[in-house]
């Protein structure tokens, strides 16, 4: 039986850097990059251009930047798999991994398998029709980008991150359309003042949105009166859902402990989670930030804190 002293589960910004800060401490470790799970290099590879992420004045694709992070890790010895990770067992140690029916085995491990934004499963939305082509699922991703600037744009939500989400996008924005389907916001009262008494904003109570249309980008949506049933259509420049994120963590099975809506928690100021040897980082354990830079900072963190981990307990 083979043992690992670190696998990481999960790619993206974090599972990516804390690849290459294992690696570099000689730590030799595999990395779960998922395949049915979603892409391998996580959500920035349906992203189109990142302007945010320091080092790249000039913006970068987020495929490109993802495929830079993974060429950094292998270069210094991470080991890539291109397969999900079905199951663990963290009930011994070394904990087990499984894949596809194959055990592996691991001093620690590392999980960074990120979260999956939702969104409305309405025509126009869907991938490979306008999906980042004018709809998205982070204002402060690619609200800033030329495609968004001076345009009608919608925010469809009614909690804080969509209030937050329609703020940002003043920046840029004609006017901000909020669309809910209710008649108040499910927002705390100081967030939703500030929006309702926001000169670019338009709240659009009991409106659900329908439909998303254009050639090649967002041109127009079609939303439903919730009460009436009448549908009316609206010309746009932008589709953004901040209805939520799912977190990855089913594969779990439970066996860490998660807030109600599923984020993996971590002892403060760390990556650490209440198994010894086992560590989250990135989107998974992060509910309030959701960024690419601060995805990889976790998972510089978590790659230290197991490289310390090992260090104490005489492994590696």
């Amino acid at each position: 039986m083979e043992e690992r002293n670190v696998i990481i589960i999960g790619s993206g910004p974090a599972g990516y850097a804390a690849a290459i800060y294992a690696a570099r401490a000689n730590l030799k470790p595999l990395l779960f990059e998922g395949f049915y799970s979603g892409p391998a290099g996580g959500q920035l590879m349906t992203t189109t251009e990142v302007e945010n992420y320091p080092g790249f004045p000039e913006g970068i694709t987020g495929p490109d930047l993802m495929q830079n992070f993974r060429k950094q890790a292998i270069r210094f010895g991470t080991e890539c798999i291109t397969k999900d990770v079905d199951e663990v067992d963290f009930s011994s140690h070394p904990y087990k991994v499984v894949s596809q029916k194959i055990e592996y085995f691991a001093h620690t491990v590392i999980i960074s398998t990120g979260a999956t934004a939702k969104r409305l499963d309405i025509t126009g939305a869907r991938d490979g029709e306008l999906w980042q082509k004018g709809v998205s699922a982070c204002a402060v991703c690619d609200g800033a980008m030329p495609i968004f600037r001076d345009k009608e744009l919608f925010v469809v939500g009614g909690g804080d991150t969509a209030v937050e989400e329609a703020l940002f996008l003043t920046k840029y924005a004609k006017r901000v359309n909020l669309v809910h389907r209710r008649d108040e916001l499910r927002a705390s009262q100081i967030m939703a003042d500030r929006l309702k008494n926001h000169p670019k904003v338009n709240i659009l109570w009991n409106k659900e949105m329908v439909e998303v249309s254009g050639s090649t980008v967002v041109e127009s949506v079609s939303l439903k009166d919730t009460q009436s049933q009448e549908i009316s259509k609206h010309d746009a420049g932008g589709v953004f859902f901040a209805i939520g994120h799912s977190p990855n963590t089913a594969f779990l099975n439970n066996q860490l402990k998660l807030d109600n809506v599923g984020y993996i928690l971590t002892e403060a100021d760390s990556t650490r989670t209440p198994i010894e040897g086992v560590f989250a980082c990135g989107d998974v354990q992060d509910a309030i930030y959701r960024q690419a830079v601060s995805a990889a900072g976790s998972g510089c963190m978590a790659a230290l804190d197991a490289e310390r981990w090992l260090t104490h307990n005489g492994i590696g």
